[in-house]
């Protein structure tokens, strides 16, 4: 499925071929260059997200991407894995360096709380850490609140990652 707007950027539901590649060089660079993340984040985001792909539920699970042109933009994903639990999982959502600022996020973002809307999925939850204040922002006008912070060091450097929270039973 494939969602064009105005401006040439494209929003495409589901895999396709070279995705995981994509998100996960784009995630492994970005966190490398920007707060030192090592081989240990490259390799979970590479492994986690395999595994998500290789078990995609269309009912409890969602996948976007962003691209203009065939050049990989942003993404992001619903994970409903844990949703009798603790809610859907907002995963790997990130917007290239070049991209952040321009909406493309604001769209992924829409995209997955809408497919939550859409699936009853009716709390979503996220980790991130402090210090990404413009995806905190984009959050927080979204209506997710922070319920938890905690120091991490398990990526290369120290954090403090932080779980937001949005309830979309209100």
């Amino acid at each position: 499925q494939n969602n064009s707007s105005s401006d040439g950027i494209a929003i495409q539901a589901g895999y396709r071929p070279g995705l995981i590649g994509d998100i996960t060089r784009l995630h492994a660079v970005y966190y490398y260059e920007n707060w030192g993340f090592h081989i240990n984040f490259e390799t979970q985001v590479a492994t986690e997200l395999s595994q998500f792909c290789l078990r995609l539920n269309p009912v409890t699970d969602g996948l976007w991407s962003s691209s203009i042109d065939g050049k990989f933009l942003g993404s992001v994903a619903i994970d409903g894995s844990l949703r009798e639990t603790q809610g859907a999982r907002l995963r790997w959502f990130i917007v290239t360096p070049e991209f952040q600022g321009t909406g493309v996020g604001k769209v992924l973002l829409k995209e997955a709380i809408d497919f939550c809307r859409k699936n009853g999925l009716n709390k979503i939850f996220l980790w991130t850490f402090k210090g990404l204040e413009a995806a905190r922002f984009l959050y927080e006008r979204a209506g997710f609140t922070l319920v938890e912070e905690h120091p991490f060091s398990g990526w290369g450097g120290d954090i403090i990652e932080q779980k937001f929270e949005l309830n979309l039973e209100q």
